[in-house]
């Protein structure tokens, strides 16, 4: 089996799972109990802030647990407008934001909020004039994702955040969900005030994950309950997932400093394999992230390739996972090409640390021989 869709969700690392085991069999406390067995679960909670705290560059009073991606934009977007409200009613965005981000801006629009979509071009990039351009004394939050996990394009966070910083009301939230473990993000350079990342994406458990929150920061809960997580996130502490998490969170970022290199020279053999093929059109840059590769087939249909790929063992996506089952057109790719037939028939590849360049040789004649037998039956 070969595994290309790592930006769907990864496979825990063996050391998560018995972190996670050995943490729900010996630590079942509930954190918040006053009784000893209560107390050494807070104990490892603590710990794993500071160890996540840490491997962020932040101080632990500044991370946040949450169940993900979803939660954790849910709870900046949306926590960050209500909490400052009074302040204006402005929020910028970008078209090619994930949907709980995209989905999140749509809520706010209907309880009043304006909202700015800026759009990008070819590249997956928006333009800092068009930012600049959109930037109000009332805007109060600007949410931009670092990498978008369709295409893999790079957004130029810490330009952006320079340029935000100038507007005294206005929060910057990054979902930096696809770049954490794979791209560099300097919280503090990049003035980010909050920044969303979820577990399942770096070989964690599904359904956790962290949102920094900037010390001095004001945002509204989304649950009402307990005073968990500083009253920012009601509900009892998945100790075990969070443990399980600063785990992963650690092994990943040692990857990339060791294996970076490796993970890109087999993007890059992808890359220029598909350039090759005249039938793909290759929709993420060359310069984008090192585990993200997205490409059109016009005229054949996304999930009929990626079926046909199934079948030799081989597993891609089509756009994101939280979209692909709706069989709708790439947002993003529409977005930035303006073509239907395009945007119809997407496929994305997306890497991990454990795969190498054979397994890319070996999806590259996989893909040569299916378009060639799906062109075929077409005739």
């Amino acid at each position: 089996m070969i595994y290309f869709d790592n930006s769907a969700t990864t496979k825990p690392y063996p050391e998560v799972i018995e972190a996670f085991a050995k943490v729900s069999t010996e630590y079942f406390g509930n954190p918040s109990s006053l009784h000893g067995m209560g107390a050494r679960s807070e104990k490892l909670l603590s710990q794993a802030r500071k160890q996540v705290a840490d491997l962020l560059g932040a101080a632990p009073s500044e991370v946040y647990f949450t169940s993900g991606g979803t939660e954790g934009n849910n709870l900046a977007v949306k926590g960050a407008a209500e909490a400052n409200a009074k302040r204006g009613k402005h929020i910028i965005t970008t078209e090619i934001e994930h949907a709980s981000v995209k989905d999140a801006c749509r809520y706010l629009e209907g309880k009043g909020f304006e909202v700015t979509y800026l759009p990008v071009n070819e590249d997956g990039l928006i333009s800092l004039l068009d930012l600049k351009g959109a930037l109000r004394s009332d805007t109060i939050l600007v949410s931009i994702m670092h990498v978008n996990n369709e295409v893999g394009s790079i957004q130029p966070i810490e330009e952006i955040g320079r340029i935000v910083s100038g507007y005294p009301h206005a929060l910057f939230h990054v979902d930096h969900v696809q770049g954490i473990g794979k791209t560099v993000l300097n919280l503090s350079a990049s003035h980010i005030d909050l920044c969303t990342i979820s577990g399942h994406k770096f070989h964690a458990l599904k359904g956790t994950g962290v949102l920094y929150k900037r010390n001095g920061v004001n945002i509204s809960p989304l649950f009402s309950g307990g005073s968990q997580e500083s009253k920012v996130r009601s509900g009892t502490e998945n100790v075990a997932g969070i443990v399980a998490l600063a785990k992963a969170l650690r092994i990943t970022l040692q990857h990339q400093e060791k294996d970076g290199d490796k993970l890109l020279e087999v993007r890059e053999c992808l890359y220029s394999g598909l350039k090759d093929m005249d039938a793909v059109q290759v929709n993420s840059t060359l310069n984008g992230a090192p585990h993200i590769i997205n490409f059109s087939i016009p005229g054949i249909k996304s999930e009929v390739f990626i079926h046909a790929l199934e079948a030799k063992d081989i597993f891609v996506s089509t756009t994101s996972a939280c979209s692909s089952k709706n069989k709708s057109a790439s947002e993003t790719v529409m977005n930035m090409f303006r073509n239907k037939a395009r945007a119809e028939s997407v496929v994305r590849i997306s890497l991990s640390y454990q795969n190498d360049i054979k397994e890319a040789k070996e999806v590259l004649d996989a893909i040569r021989a299916t378009i060639e037998k799906l062109q075929m039956v077409m005739r």
